[in-house]
């Protein structure tokens, strides 16, 4: 029982995120999307660097490999993973549907809940990794010090909730359909770690560059959809600030907690 609570809490943490949808009313305000958008690019490149390639590059260090390597090669097999989906998901528009603001509207939200999704299922294989380690005798690591990873990671899972659910709402998707899109991106992290534990003995040596793959993913997206998007109109600042807020805010709880 205690081993399913500390496997849920990153799942929830993304739920109640992107249950926030439900206290909109109306369409998001402009400005408040743009540093939105900025929050969560600055948010996935902090936890890209932090929560992702560092620990790839520590682990690998630990096994007695090339520190850099598998940080380098996940992380370019994670952006180059994205570029093929990117040319691939115009192709999967219904017949007759003209291409347009629309479709450009479901490529973004399928390549932003992809690259949450991948974030999150390493992230929830490090959780069942450290789960997995509290239950080997003299480890040196306890189940609490698995709950504080699993509580640390629900709390930057929140606004990744919220990052997919809003901007769904914005452009038309009701706010249970967008609920549940955020729910999704999350859904991942309770199987990755469940998995893990069955698993660990062979997901490990190959965990640094489960790692780096979804840091490439994530640098992707911020890099093609969500700065871009962020910085549009009127030469406006807010998703900059949101860039330079989201970025500490998630360095400072990757390193604190």
């Amino acid at each position: 029982m205690e081993k399913i609570i500390v496997l849920s809490i990153p799942f929830l943490g993304t739920a109640f995120g992107a249950a926030m949808v439900f206290f909109l009313k109306g369409k998001m305000n402009r400005k408040l999307e743009k540093i939105l958008l900025g929050f969560a690019s600055g948010v996935m490149m902090a936890a890209s660097v932090w929560s992702l390639l560092m620990p790839a590059i520590e682990l690998e260090q630990q096994q007695g490999g090339i520190a850099w390597f598998p940080a380098a090669a996940g992380f370019l097999m994670g952006v180059g993973f994205l570029l093929a989906l990117d040319r691939l998901v115009p192709r999967l528009r219904p017949e007759g549907k003209k291409q347009g603001e629309a479709d450009a509207d479901i490529q973004k939200t399928v390549m932003l809940v992809l690259a949450v999704g991948l974030h999150n299922l390493p992230e929830g294989m490090a959780v069942g990794v450290v789960a997995a380690g509290a239950m080997v005798k003299d480890s040196g690591i306890t189940m609490l010090g698995a709950l504080a990873l699993a509580v640390g990671i629900a709390i930057q899972n929140f606004p990744e909730g919220a990052i997919i659910s809003m901007p769904l709402r914005n452009v038309g998707v009701s706010r249970a359909k967008a609920f549940w899109y955020g729910v999704l991106s999350g859904a991942v992290e309770p199987v990755g770690a469940a998995v893990t534990i069955l698993l660990a003995n062979q997901v490990v040596p190959v965990l640094p560059y489960l790692l780096s793959f979804a840091a490439g993913a994530m640098i992707y997206v911020v890099a093609d959809e969500l700065i871009p998007g962020a910085g549009a109109e009127n030469r406006s600042k807010a998703g900059t600030i949101g860039v330079a807020l989201g970025f500490v805010l998630m360095m400072i709880l990757d390193v604190a907690v």
